[in-house]
């Protein structure tokens, strides 16, 4: 039997080693690490008094496989800077294949030219990314068609939908009567559209809303019928929460019962209670590090499994679309 001689590799001190560890113990308890050497590996940053940064990868990593779980829970500043130096020393340290993993990705939203003088951020990041990386994974990503173009090298964008829906009807199955899949506006239709589709949901609620800058709704609309029914609004990420938010009260006015909703990402930047007070339920992704005390109807979801098997698949050679039909 062949060896696949990987490192996984992540900053001890940030959540990416935490799910590091935790996508390693997933891969021995599925006995996935019979011929599949993969061994964690730490990068240690170190910070001088001018405040530059030091990254150094403690050891060898020569002929490996290297996948590095990037702490999602950085300032932007930070990961962009802490990825580019750690992708170079991977480089310069002889790693046969650099494999970037983004629990969550950051400047994906920032993925076209809306005024003048500003730049499209999702394409500098694909360029440096590109500069020493060999492929890169993540979840959810922001968008799609964006993703394809911005990036030349092989980018796999990891469905969550498979594991929420599993997750759901394994814990929650009576939220799934009476359901109407909701997207809180036409760019997550696709994203609405997958979840309802593996829950048997045919019809589709659209929130259409207008705003001149991010965080400020001018109006909001609700194309589709909720009157008596529950409510599901699905989305990628939650940042202040006033889209989601908005949502669940235009829904309530028109007569839904209950409201639940998910998003992949938490990024939370006005507090968790502001957003999930306002919902029966909330499910969040796990890629990022959330403090959830004392939040009884905030669920969080695991994707340790999901990127475990993604990154197992990818060293064998095996299929990633396999996963998410």
């Amino acid at each position: 039997m062949a060896v696949h001689k990987c490192s996984i590799i992540a900053d001890p001190s940030g959540y990416g080693w935490e799910y590091a560890e935790n996508i390693f113990e997933e891969l021995k308890n599925r006995g996935k690490n019979k011929g599949f050497e993969l061994k964690p590996n730490e990068v240690n940053v170190e910070t001088f008094r001018d405040e530059e940064i030091k990254p150094r990868i403690k050891s060898n990593v020569r002929k490996r496989n290297c996948y590095f779980v990037h702490n999602p829970n950085l300032s932007p500043i930070e990961w962009s800077l802490q990825l580019d130096l750690i992708n170079q020393a991977l480089k310069k340290s002889s790693a046969q294949e650099i494999i970037d993993v983004f629990t969550y990705t950051m400047f994906s939203r920032q993925d076209r030219k809306e005024e003048s003088r500003v730049p499209v951020s999702v394409r500098v990041i694909a360029r440096n990314i590109e500069e020493y990386a060999h492929r890169a994974m993540t979840i959810d990503f922001h968008n799609q068609i964006a993703l394809d173009c911005a990036y030349d090298i092989p980018f796999d964008n990891l469905s969550p939908y498979p594991t929420v829906v599993e997750h759901i009807k394994k814990t929650n199955p009576g939220i799934l009567k009476n359901l109407a899949v909701m997207s809180p506006d036409v760019g997550g239709l696709r994203r609405a559209r997958d979840f309802a589709g593996r829950i048997g949901v045919r019809e589709l609620i659209v929130g259409d809303k207008y705003r001149k800058k991010a965080g400020e709704i001018e109006s909001f609309r609700i194309i589709g019928d909720v009157e008596r029914k529950n409510v599901f609004i699905v989305d990628d990420l939650v940042d202040s929460g006033n889209t989601l938010i908005r949502s669940c009260q235009e829904v309530k006015n028109r007569g839904a019962e209950r409201v639940y909703a998910y998003a992949t990402h938490g990024l939370f930047t006005e507090g968790i209670k502001k957003v999930t007070d306002n919902f029966d339920k909330f499910f969040i992704g796990d890629t990022r590090k959330l403090d959830k005390e004392n939040i009884s109807n905030l669920e969080i979801i695991s994707f340790v499994p999901l990127f475990a098997e993604a990154i197992y698949r990818t060293s064998e050679g095996d299929s990633l679309s396999e996963l998410f039909k």
